[in-house]
């Protein structure tokens, strides 16, 4: 997987420590991203890396309209044989979402007992993996679950959870306390995946177009375009054709592919390769020019409180260039300062992958 080698060795390495581990405990792994850069892509690319390979691999997710209670486990269940799980028949046909689930009602904390028991007895002796995709989608009954699953003594299973940062979520402040929940369990693996560096479209170039040259002025201005976003990389491809790869700069995007500081309405593709020039100052009012992919991912790390030295450290850049890119964000937002950026980004949402608002 392209770019992402170092984090699938990190879930390798997490359920070695399981398998290993002595008496057996849950372990955690929480991996969070924008929408695109690949976090259901990690998780199959583990799944078929780890060795040995789980007796046990329950998935589930959220549903793709409103949520509903327990989705992760109704869709547990939907995939498995439930006749000699060790929990009532009206209280499972509820926690499986069955179409016609009887009137008997139970009580919050009952329900979430049982349901840790149904997981227990799914997982077996274990090792298992439970797969949480998309976390911040789903219901707060689900999130109560996956939070208390992570705490379960005996259970030997390791929870691999993807989801958005909690500003995403359907209950910000719930999601958010499952992730540090789950975060600070012994031996937990944190991964935040980023976009992808200019290095690694370059490489996933290769990949789309065999038998083309490289040419890095190309990857650069692809780069720029997507952001590093591998689903907009792909989308891209898929616009422009498999013949050549020059037809990536000239494919038209959709709306929802453009990489643009305002959500309220999307301006108009940049060019590719061109860098940002000078221009009039933002208006009140007025939507902003087009951030570059590099500004987005200058602007994220404002949102996060960082200093001109740890954006250039955590970008791999000059500190020098960092103070230019603030400066257009400045002018592009309309900006006084910083700080007045960084809100600028939070409450627009133009934020996509910085670890909070700013502090």
């Amino acid at each position: 997987m392209v770019g992402r080698a170092a984090e699938v060795a990190e879930l390798a390495g997490a359920w070695t420590a399981l398998v290993g581990a002595h008496p057996v405990g849950p372990r955690a792994a929480v991996l969070t991203g924008a929408a695109g850069v690949g976090k259901s892509t990690l998780v199959s690319v583990a799944l078929a890396a780890l060795s040995p390979a789980p007796r046990t691999v329950l998935r589930g997710s959220a549903r793709l309209h409103s949520p509903a209670p327990y989705d992760w486990l109704a869709a547990v269940l939907a995939g498995c044989q439930t006749g000699d799980l060790p929990v009532p028949g009206p209280a499972l046909a509820w926690l499986g979402q069955h179409p016609d689930v009887p009137r008997e009602r139970y009580a919050p904390d009952a329900l979430l007992r049982l349901a840790v028991r149904a997981v227990r007895a799914l997982a077996g002796h274990g090792p298992a993996v439970l797969v949480v995709e998309d976390l911040h989608a789903l219901d707060p009954a689900s999130l109560n679950l996956v939070g208390e699953l992570a705490t379960v003594p005996d259970l030997g299973a390791l929870l691999l959870v993807t989801s958005r940062l909690p500003d995403d979520a359907v209950s910000p402040h719930l999601t958010a306390r499952v992730l540090a929940r789950l975060s600070g369990t012994p031996g937990a693996v944190r991964q935040h995946l980023g976009p992808l560096p200019p290095d690694d479209v370059a490489a996933l170039l290769a990949r789309a177009y065999p038998g083309h040259p490289a040419d890095p002025g190309l990857a650069a201005a692809v780069w720029e375009r997507t952001g590093g976003n591998p689903y907009r990389f792909g989308e891209l491809v898929a616009m422009a054709g498999a013949a050549d790869p020059a037809a990536l700069l000239r494919a038209p995007l959709p709306d929802h592919l453009r990489l643009t500081a305002s959500p309220a309405g999307p301006g108009p593709a940049a060019v590719p390769g061109q860098a940002a020039g000078p221009g009039p100052a933002a208006v009140p009012g007025q939507a902003p020019g087009e951030l570059t992919a590099r500004e987005s991912q200058v602007l994220d790390c404002l949102a996060a409180g960082m200093s001109n030295k740890q954006v250039a450290r955590a970008l791999g850049i000059s500190v020098r260039t960092v103070t230019v890119h603030v400066s257009n964000l400045l002018r592009k937002t309309g900006s006084a300062s910083r700080t007045e950026a960084a809100l600028w980004a939070v409450r627009r949402g133009a934020v996509t992958a910085a670890a909070g608002p700013p502090r």
